[in-house]
């Protein structure tokens, strides 16, 4: 549950939120599953969707005729369309928290789901008073995985694993001792 790096890209739909939060998407199954992979495309409709075509909730459209669309830190989603000078509003992105964010079951593809151990969702804007991260757009936040120190621990665990084998083989050794001993 620790923050990755965030890595920029050029796709103005990425977005990665920096600091807590959990972005919703609705389920094919009508369930809600949150995720923190703001790697968002457009569906035929329009709607802001996942990569796995989950629609982001709220739903967001983006007109077939916007030129430019913004995502502000906040959430807020413009557009300017064509032939207008203002952006227009499109809607707002929410964010996730809940009470504790370790007892969330994984559904796989990064997608999360609540349980009796993580509490219900508490819903906000981003940056809001929830303590909810704020967002970055046109930038990816990266796994948080340390491949050196997990290679690291996966050794010295090898290790302790072989110096606990050997601690057996030796106890072995000497209760067989033993046992000869008295014949």
């Amino acid at each position: 549950m620790t923050q990755g790096p965030l890595n920029q890209t050029s796709n103005p739909l990425d977005v990665a939120i920096e600091g807590n939060g959990f972005f919703q998407v609705q389920m094919p199954n009508g369930t809600i599953a949150y995720t923190r992979a703001g790697q968002f495309g457009l569906n035929n409709q329009g709607t802001m969707v996942t990569a796995n075509g989950d629609p982001l909730i709220p739903t967001i459209t983006i007109p077939a005729n916007a030129t430019a669309v913004t995502i502000t830190q906040y959430g807020v989603v413009n557009a300017t369309l064509a032939g207008q000078q203002n952006p227009s509003q499109l809607g707002q992105i929410q964010l996730a928290t809940f009470p504790n964010p370790g007892g969330l079951e994984s559904m796989g593809s990064n997608l999360l789901q609540p349980t009796l151990s993580s509490g219900d969702a508490v819903l906000d804007n981003p940056g809001g008073s929830e303590g909810l991260g704020t967002l970055q757009q046109g930038y990816l936040e990266n796994s948080n995985v340390d491949v050196v120190s997990m290679f690291v621990q996966m050794v010295l665990a090898q290790r302790a694993y072989e110096a606990n084998s050997k601690v057996v083989k030796a106890a072995d050794d000497m209760y067989s001792q033993v046992n000869n001993m008295t014949h």
